[in-house]
This record gives C-alpha cells, sequence and structure tokens, in this order.
C-alpha cells in the first residue's frame, strides 16, 4: 500500500503523529515528516501491518492532505 501526502495542504497540525506515530513525525522544526521528504507531494510504500493507523491518519487530517492507495 502507499501513502501521499501533499505538502501544499498539510498545515502541520500533527493530528496524524497521534493517530499513526509509526509512520508520522513532526521535526525539530514542528514540520510534519513521513521518515522521508520530497518536495510538494511525497509518497511511501506502506507494510500492510499499518495500514488501520494509516487510514485513522487520513481520516482526521483536517486538510485532507493524507491520500491512501491500495
Amino acid at each position: 500500500m502507499k501513502v501521499a501526502v501533499d505538502l501544499n495542504k498539510c498545515q502541520d497540525h500533527g493530528q496524524c503523529v497521534y493517530a499513526a506515530p509509526e509512520l508520522f513525525a513532526l521535526d525539530d522544526d514542528g514540520r510534519l515528516s513521513l521518515r522521508a521528504r520530497a518536495a510538494d507531494v511525497y509518497t511511501a510504500d506502506v507494510d500492510e501491518a499499518n495500514a488501520e493507523e494509516l487510514y485513522e491518519a487520513a481520516e482526521v487530517c483536517p486538510l485532507q492532505a493524507i491520500t491512501v492507495h491500495g
């Protein structure tokens, strides 16, 4: 499964960090990190074992910046 985070939409509220702390974090500057970085949108492969947390993180994002694919 893949996750995509639109960094143009993300405003670093951190709700995804609480929902899926193994997948998301805030860096020292308070910016969202998915253990990888890219310019505007980043994608990552996520283990199926983390599916429930990932879907919860996408659901609680106030700006709907997280999309889960498959």
